[in-house]
């Protein structure tokens, strides 16, 4: 190609100013996958795209407007632009709207010591297939497996480039590898299934592929013969594998753009205790080799370290610049988007406390109640926090764990959740989001 995502930027801001737009910024975004998948022994499904999206902003005074396209010829980068001035005069004013002031802007657009790519050449797809092969092999190994649903590797590479007509020009590309495997044991109304994979910045960090099948055809062989707990208010232990969508709740609630809404259940909650004393949520955009990881924000602000909840209290809102406005407040260099929409608030990296307790101690601190380690559906209500979620995993008696669980509903409020979070100490620190097992007293499990 051509023109690089640079260039073409350049080109959307040249045409959105021709057009008549007052102010613009531009995305670019030209990436690569590779997918391969298997089954008994064998290619199942190979996948390559290779793809180039467009994304174009104009403000026209506090009116403003988004196009995107897959077309880098200029008559069509010219018609973009003229659409999108045109869509802009028709729409509503927001007095919100606008770019960032020049003294806003990220000074170091450098995103080397990150280390997002690996610099290791694309692997050739007959790798990923040995990949995918070794891992179905290591799961059908595992005594009680019937079959593998699915064993796949893929790699893919992104080049992102982003520049605004207040002067702001910065980009960086992204490699990610992964292998992923699911088995399943058992047959009939009794068949059960689990997963295990993993997915690396640079390939030389993955976990082996037969490890990522063992683990698959293990966890789906310790699912065998579940059934319903008993109901009424147990502890439940939160694994590894899925607490972080608890930090996920606390995260949407602490978005700015929910609360210049006026919702969710943490509105009214900034600068008081939310979580244990012992407890704080970091965000951390500068950790290398880490997918969320990043030097400035999609408006063009510089990324930095903070502390969203510091020893359990709400210090502050995730915000861009639009919903900073609407709050009085600041940016935090929070804003994300895509090729097909305006900025919003969106968090980069961010950690859980750890605390001094493997899980295997927090089964024992817990006697009797359940260990969840997938989840399905969800109720949860934005305002109130009432929580309400499918479960499966394990039931826990005297500290041990006694048989396999599915079929069963977990209930709560995430207010009173949250204050009594007791932490372990295993978080997957290479994750996005790195977050231990989390033990909470007194949920309300609805079983046979």
């Amino acid at each position: 190609m051509a023109d690089t995502p640079k260039a073409l930027t350049q080109q959307l801001l040249d045409a959105a100013r021709a057009a008549g737009a007052d102010a613009s910024d531009a995305i670019v975004v030209s990436g690569t996958s590779l997918s391969i998948e298997v089954r008994a022994g064998a290619l199942e499904q190979a996948e390559r795209s290779e793809g180039l999206d467009l994304g174009l902003r104009v403000l026209v005074g506090k009116r403003q407007a988004n196009v995107s396209i897959s077309d880098a010829r200029p008559d069509a980068i010219r018609e973009m632009a003229e659409r999108a001035v045109a869509m802009a005069k028709e729409a509503p004013e927001d007095p919100y709207v606008g770019l960032a002031d020049a003294d806003q802007l990220a000074t170091n657009c450098d995103s080397d010591a990150l280390q997002l790519a690996d610099p290791s050449a694309e692997p050739d797809p007959a790798a990923l297939q040995q990949d995918a092969l070794a891992s179905e092999a290591a799961a059908l190994a595992v005594d009680g497996v019937t079959q593998v649903q699915s064993a796949t590797a893929g790699y893919s590479a992104n080049d992102v480039w982003l520049a605004a007509s207040n002067g702001f020009s910065g980009g960086y590309r992204r490699t990610s590898r992964g292998t992923y495997c699911t088995a399943i044991t058992g047959t009939g109304d009794a068949m059960e299934r689990d997963y295990d994979g993993d997915s690396r910045v640079f390939q030389t960090d993955l976990r082996t592929a037969a490890e990522i099948g063992q683990s698959a055809g293990q966890r789906a062989v310790d699912r065998l013969n579940a059934r319903q707990p008993q109901t009424g208010t147990f502890p439940v232990l939160f694994d590894e594998r899925i607490s972080s969508s608890l930090l996920g709740h606390l995260l949407a609630a602490a978005n700015g753009a929910t609360v210049a809404r006026g919702s969710g259940w943490l509105r009214e909650k900034l600068g008081e205790q939310v979580l244990p004393a012992t407890i704080s949520v970091i965000e951390e955009p500068h950790r290398p080799r880490v997918t969320g990881s990043r030097v400035f924000d999609a408006e063009g602000l510089p990324t930095r370290r903070r502390a969203i909840f510091e020893n359990g209290v709400l210090t502050g809102w995730t915000l861009d610049l639009a919903n900073a406005r609407k709050l009085g407040m600041t940016s935090t260099g929070n804003a994300a988007r895509g090729v097909s929409g305006p900025p919003s608030p969106s968090n980069f990296n961010v950690s859980m406390s750890q605390g001094d307790k493997t899980r295997a101690e927090l089964l024992k601190d817990m006697g009797t109640g359940l260990l969840v380690t997938s989840m399905i559906g969800s109720t949860i209500n934005p305002n109130t926090g009432d929580y309400s979620r499918g479960a499966s995993g394990f039931w826990v008696e005297n500290g041990e764990i006694t048989f396999a669980v599915n079929e069963c509903t977990i209930a709560g409020n995430l207010h009173e959740m949250m204050r009594s979070l007791i932490p372990a100490n295993d978080a997957r620190l290479h994750l996005s989001r790195p977050v231990p097992s989390l033990l909470i007293e007194g949920l309300t499990l609805a079983g046979a």
